[in-house]
């Protein structure tokens, strides 16, 4: 069995959302070794980094991030491989993938290489989500900041987040080939929060990747 971490790492200079600096992490020494041990505080937006959203992060009556079954973060999930979409993931690259109900689908695009915020990002089209949400899909994950781009109204997410679909963005995804995966996403529970932080891993049983 081979692990990958394809979650970004925590640190003051990483990519964040559009480069606003609310959005940077911030760590903090609260108490150093000349008080006995060391204790640091961190300052996160839950939209930085990995993270998962839950419906209410756009809908006002929608599930918290606490209440999000962990059954949907740890499943069989598919990587497809869109390395070669210039600029957003239409219903027609969809097609002919064998998305079926319930499936996880993670999206591997350019954006796994390029280091740092990108406002030219690949994304997620609403014909896109449509797609997804007919499909009947139970997650969905990307790699970049936001499943969406440049919208006037947050329509994708909105589509996919009504229908329970769980978002997880800020994947990096550039060294995992396209195949069948367990992933583990387990997000942290903060109660009444609309998204969180998560380490994500995938799993790859031997012979399970597609070549």
């Amino acid at each position: 069995m081979r692990l990958y971490d394809v979650s970004m790492p925590i640190c003051e200079d990483m990519p964040v959302y559009k480069n606003r600096s609310e959005n940077r992490p911030k760590l903090t020494v609260d108490r150093d070794f000349s008080q006995g041990a060391r204790e640091t505080r961190l300052t996160l937006n839950m939209h930085t980094g990995t993270h998962v959203d839950a419906p209410f992060h756009f809908l006002p009556g929608g599930e918290k991030i606490h209440t999000v079954p962990i059954e949907n973060m740890v499943r069989p999930c598919r990587v497809l491989d869109f390395t070669h979409v210039a600029d957003r993931i239409t219903s027609s690259e969809l097609e002919g993938q064998s998305i079926e109900p319930g499936d996880f689908i993670l999206f591997k695009t350019r954006n796994s290489l390029v280091n740092g915020f990108d406002p030219n990002y690949v994304f997620l089209d609403v014909d896109g989500a449509e797609h997804l949400v007919e499909r009947k899909i139970r997650g969905v994950g990307i790699d970049a900041l936001s499943i969406g781009r440049g919208q006037p109204n947050p329509e994708i997410h909105r589509l996919l987040l009504k229908e329970r679909i769980v978002i997880i963005e800020g994947l990096r995804l550039a060294e995992v080939p396209k195949g069948k995966y367990l992933l583990i996403a387990a997000p942290l529970a903060v109660v009444d929060a609309e998204a969180a932080p998560a380490r994500v891993i995938l799993a790859q049983m031997e012979g399970n990747a597609t070549p």
